[in-house]
């Protein structure tokens, strides 16, 4: 008797799919791997399943140089790991990414390809959003990237709060008050998250640790509805001094802004500097980083990642 074959689990689109996904920086002081600010700044990512076997990825911008161009790229492999999670893996990929978002400066660059990688596999699935929600999508994203703070952001827009680890990772998005304008100064050195990582301390003490919990939840009011908290809100005791070693420049502009009155933090790892202000202050804020930095009026990103049209 013949061996009956099963159908395919999978209806796979045959366009090209687009979708566009924002940078974002996580902690904003004292929320140390559970907070995350998506920015209006964004990466472009395209594909298109083939028949064809085989994993094909070109660049432009950031990396373009640098990273792998087959199944190891970080949005090749979020791709294969999302369609596994729904189902089945197509059997070639053909990816395009035109990156704009800064490697290694604390702006969630990985975390931009893992997400992106995962809602342009759901794009180009039949059915793909009720195969893996966004519950799932983050689930799997905090697999990949080991923490949620910025896969959160990256995938819901706007401020969120996230907890839990790996498949146990759960977030919720809150709207940023309006007032709020975010600017970046990106310094040329970047810093590896796992050397930043390093730094910390294995323990930390109960007053320490106290500071930050109050601080952490006066920054949900201040990002939300009372912004005139905002420096006050943005102190921290863990993490940020701790790993000043490895980005000193970064870290005395982090004091030199919040003597001036700007309530400024290590974006991420770093070595961006991340300003919540309630005004365009990017002049003045560009005066007090110097020519060592760049100074970039970026806004909050109220959309995740999500599909755009091939034209736009």
């Amino acid at each position: 008797m013949a061996r009956r074959t099963s159908a395919p689990v999978l209806t796979f689109k045959a366009a090209a799919m687009r979708v566009r996904v924002p940078a974002t920086s996580a902690n904003l002081g004292p929320a140390f791997d559970c907070a995350g600010l998506a920015l209006d700044w964004y990466d472009d990512l395209v594909a298109q399943v083939s028949d064809e076997p085989g994993i094909e990825v070109d660049m432009v911008g950031e990396g373009a140089e640098d990273l792998p161009r087959d199944g190891k790229h970080l949005v090749a492999k979020s791709m294969m790991a999302a369609f596994e999670r729904m189902g089945e893996k197509p059997a070639g990929l053909s990816i395009l990414t035109n990156n704009t978002i800064p490697h290694g400066r604390g702006m969630g660059s990985s975390s931009a390809a893992i997400v992106g990688g995962i809602v342009l596999a759901r794009a180009l699935v039949v059915g793909g959003d009720n195969l893996l929600p966004d519950a799932a999508a983050l689930s799997l994203a905090s697999e990949l990237e080991g923490h949620p703070d910025n896969v959160a952001a990256t995938l819901l827009g706007g401020f969120t709060l996230a907890w839990g680890m790996g498949a146990d990772a759960q977030a919720v998005r809150l709207d940023v008050d309006r007032s709020i304008f975010p600017i970046v100064c990106i310094p040329a050195g970047a810093v590896a998250t796992k050397k930043a990582r390093g730094l910390l301390p294995e323990t930390v003490t109960h007053a320490d640790a106290s500071f930050n919990a109050g601080r952490s939840a006066l920054l949900t009011a201040a990002m939300c509805e009372n912004p005139d908290l905002l420096m006050v809100a943005t102190e921290d005791k863990l993490h940020q001094e701790q790993r000043s070693s490895a980005m000193k420049s970064s870290w005395a502009l982090v004091q030199k802004l919040r003597e001036a009155g700007h309530a400024a933090v290590i974006s991420g790892a770093g070595s961006t500097v991340l300003v919540l202000a309630t005004s365009n202050v990017s002049y003045e804020v560009a005066q007090i980083a110097g020519e060592k930095f760049e100074t970039h009026a970026v806004g909050v990103g109220k959309q995740g990642a999500h599909v755009v049209p091939m034209s736009s």
